[in-house]
This record gives C-alpha cells, sequence and structure tokens, in this order.
C-alpha cells in the first residue's frame, strides 16, 4: 500500500493575492474570516503598503487588536496609523487588560483616554497595576486574572467556585493559595484539584513550594526560569509576598521569541525589526551605520592587502590562499561570539568562569587551527610544489583562529561592560577583525619566510 498523503495546506497569502488582483475584497473577507489571529498578521506582513491596507479594512474590527499583537512593531504602527481613534478604541477593548497594554505604546493620548473610558472601574485598575512598572519586568508581563483560594477550605467548594465562574483564564493549570492578606502561601494544581477527595482540605494537598517571580524581576530571567522548570504559569508578587497577578507560558514565548529576533538583527547590526516593504529612507536609516562601519573596515583590509603588494605579485600563489585564512577565522570568530551571547543571556558567566572559558577557547582554536591548517598547508604544497608555503599557510590559520577567538571572546565582554548590548553588531566587528588581521598575518609571514 502506498503512504498517504497528508493534504496540502492552502496557500492563503496567494489566494488572497488573487482575490485582491480580482477586485473580490468580499472574497478576501471570507478568507480572513476563518482565520487565526496570527495567520492573518503573517499575510499582512507579506503584502506591500497599498494592498496591506486593503486586506486590514476586511479584518473584523473585533479581531483587529489581536492582529495587531501578533504583528512585529514596524508593521504594527504603520496600521495603527491607518485607523481612526474610534476604531483604535473598539479593537482595544476587545482585548484582555495585559494585551491592551502592550498595544497602548502605539496609541496617542486621545485612544488611550477613549479605552480607559469604556473600561469599567476594575479593568481600569487592573490596567494601570499593569502600565505601573516596565515592560521587560515579570509586573510588565503578568495579567491579573490570577484564581486565588484559602487553605482552609475543602476541595469541593474549590470545585463550586470554579463552576459558578463563567470560563477559567487561559493556561489555568494551578491555582493560587493566599491568606488573609493575599500573601502567596502555595498553589493547588487543577489535576490535584480533581484527583483528590472532595472532602480533603486545599491545606491537604496544595504544594508548599512555589517558584514566584518579584514584580521587577527581568523578562530575560523570568523566560529562562520557565525554560528550566517546564512553567505553565507562574505568580507574580510584591516584595511583602503579596499576590500580584500571574505569567504565563504565552507571555514568555513572546519574549522568548522577541529576544531570538532581537538576537539575529543585533549580529547583524540593525537597530530594529524591518518590514520589508519599508520605504526605502526607512531602510536606509536602519541599516546605514553598520554599512558605514563596514565600509571603514573593507578599507582597512585593503590597506593591509595593499602594504604587502610587492610579495603577492611575487608570489601570485597567495593571492588565491589569504581568503580562505580569513574566510575560515571569520566563521570561527562567529561560533564563538554567539556562544558567549547565549551565556551571558542565561547568566551563566562570573569572573572566574569568563577565564576558564577564554583559555578553553584559545586552547580549541590552536588545535583546530593545526589540524585545518594542517590540511591547507598540505593542499597548499601539493598545488604549489612549495614546502615553506604548505608551512606558512598552517601557522597563518593557527595564529588567525586564536586571534578569532579571542575576539570572539573579548568584543560581547568589552561591549557588556561598557552597557551597550553585546551581541549587537559581533558579527560584523569579527568579520571586521579576521580579515584584515588573518590577510595581515598571513601576508606578513609570507614576507618574511616566502619573499
Amino acid at each position: 500500500m502506498g503512504k498517504t498523503r497528508k493534504p496540502k495546506k492552502p496557500d492563503h497569502l496567494k489566494q488572497v493575492l488573487a482575490a485582491l488582483e480580482a477586485g473580490d475584497t468580499a472574497q478576501v473577507r471570507g478568507i480572513l474570516a476563518d482565520l487565526h489571529p496570527a495567520d492573518i498578521a503573517r499575510i499582512l506582513e507579506g503584502l506591500p503598503p497599498e494592498p496591506r491596507a486593503t486586506v486590514w479594512a476586511q479584518v473584523d474590527i473585533q479581531h483587529m487588536g489581536e492582529v495587531l499583537l501578533e504583528l512585529p512593531e514596524a508593521v504594527r504602527g504603520d496600521l495603527v496609523k491607518l485607523m481612526d481613534g474610534a476604531a483604535l478604541a473598539a479593537a482595544a477593548r476587545a482585548l484582555d487588560t495585559d494585551d491592551i497594554a502592550d498595544l497602548i505604546p502605539e496609541l496617542s493620548d486621545d485612544v488611550i483616554a477613549e479605552i480607559l473610558f469604556a473600561l469599567d472601574k476594575q479593568d481600569r485598575q487592573r490596567l494601570d497595576s499593569v502600565l505601573s512598572y516596565a515592560e521587560d519586568t515579570a509586573g510588565g508581563l503578568m495579567n491579573v486574572d490570577a484564581i486565588t483560594v484559602r487553605e482552609n477550605i475543602t476541595l469541593e467548594v474549590v470545585l463550586r467556585y470554579l463552576r459558578r465562574r463563567e470560563e477559567l483564564p487561559e493556561h489555568t493549570n494551578q491555582l493560587f493559595v493566599v491568606d488573609r492578606d493575599d500573601r502567596v502561601v502555595g498553589i493547588l494544581s487543577v489535576a490535584k484539584l480533581l484527583t483528590s477527595d472532595a472532602w480533603m482540605r486545599v491545606s491537604q494537598v496544595m504544594e508548599r513550594e512555589v517558584i514566584k517571580f518579584p514584580v521587577l524581576t527581568p523578562d530575560k530571567e523570568v523566560a529562562a526560569a520557565f525554560e528550566r522548570y517546564n512553567l505553565i504559569s507562574a505568580p507574580v508578587v510584591d516584595e511583602n509576598n503579596h499576590l500580584l497577578g500571574r505569567i504565563t507560558v504565552d507571555d514568555v514565548v513572546d519574549v522568548m521569541r522577541e529576544q531570538a529576533e532581537r538576537e539575529r538583527l543585533d549580529r547583524a547590526g540593525l537597530r530594529e525589526a524591518e518590514d520589508m516593504f519599508a520605504s526605502v529612507w526607512q531602510t536606509v536609516r536602519n541599516r546605514w551605520t553598520w554599512v558605514a562601519i563596514n565600509l571603514v573596515t573593507a578599507i582597512i583590509a585593503s590597506r593591509v592587502i595593499g602594504a604587502f603588494e610587492d610579495s603577492i605579485e611575487k608570489l601570485v600563489a597567495l593571492a588565491s590562499l589569504m581568503p580562505i585564512v580569513a574566510g575560515i577565522g571569520g566563521n570561527t570568530g562567529n561560533q564563538t561570539t554567539t556562544m558567549i551571547v547565549r551565556a551571558l543571556a542565561l547568566g551563566q558567566l562570573s569572573e572566574t568562569s569568563m577565564r576558564a572559558l577564554f583559555a578553553k577557547e584559545i586552547r580549541v582554536s590552536l588545535v583546530n587551527g593545526l589540524v585545518w591548517g594542517g590540511l591547507l598547508g598540505i593542499m597548499a604544497y601539493v598545488l604549489y610544489h612549495n614546502i615553506s608555503l604548505g608551512v606558512v599557510m598552517t601557522a597563518a590559520m593557527t595564529l588567525n583562529l586564536m586571534l578569532a577567538a579571542s575576539a570572539g571572546v573579548l568584543i560581547p565582554l568589552t561591549r557588556l561592560k561598557l552597557g551597550r548590548d553585546p551581541a549587537r553588531g559581533s558579527s560584523v566587528l569579527i568579520t571586521a577583525i579576521t580579515d584584515s588581521g588573518g590577510f595581515f598575518i598571513f601576508l606578513g609571514l609570507a614576507t618574511l619566510f616566502l619573499v
């Protein structure tokens, strides 16, 4: 029997483009009506500005807020500009209070006032609570829909209380046990609640060891803890252990995704996430800083080569071999930098471990240089029948890999000590150092021993 083929997933972007080309906005509206907000966001991100505006107008206003939350900031900002105050207020009102807080930075004061006016007193207080903390802290991540119970009641009472609620908050895997002053004393997992005898008291089945986050905990630490302990939700507390809200795994996934995106951009030297259909000026403004730095480093590398023009003229083989030395060095340096940036993000480096790590990377680069440099030296000998050239190739590769490893460790650590993002532009700086250094080492050794 042949294998059963899975049905091919429809390409919604192509469907929308076809409907736009036919001028059928009703069909566009029908396609969007059946999609998840994240899928609608993906379609919008893949469209140029003019058709994007047309498609955005076909999105149900009740879903607009959720779609905006799924979009990159660059695209979200452009779509917000297309909406009037009433539409923005209506879109925001359909969101939970913590999600409204995520949209607030994109909104004008008038729209914010309109949203606040439409909220009831309790929701306004919840929104104020979230907005009072920086967005990159546990307080900024939390939502305030935590369910609390007391430890002296029975599980039957808890179950009756939950049944009276219209619905449970998303990702409710545990209830928070608090005392009369709202201090967290434990957690009651839903699994325990459902599988234990109803006559038992909460205090008999609850867990007293609680992973909780002080309200000012940086979001990176929150994300690392969720990953380490496989959390689905966790309480947020103030300095006196009073429950303020909870963080759920969906919020943490967003943090992880944003961190990964930021690191990718930083390594490439980009200042911010870029709408691929942004104007020429916006794109140039986002990229020009590191393009200029790249230009300067390329000029330096070319001057290094220029200083050895006579050597290259006398031994043409140098011209074909020197890019290998520089290229391998750049790759090695970027590998080291990526590892260091990751370790810094996870808080895995101390003063002692930094020194040990530096020494280890130097030893690794020495071994790699001797092994792979030796292989390239043999290749150079086979191609050009010059044993001295092979020895120079091996030495240059080894020295440049050691330089790359040193730079790969020192660049992010130095930027961190200077209060800068250790990842930003690291690949550009590594490439500059290994190119110029590799050319200088290889051509310098060749000049000394071959020419």
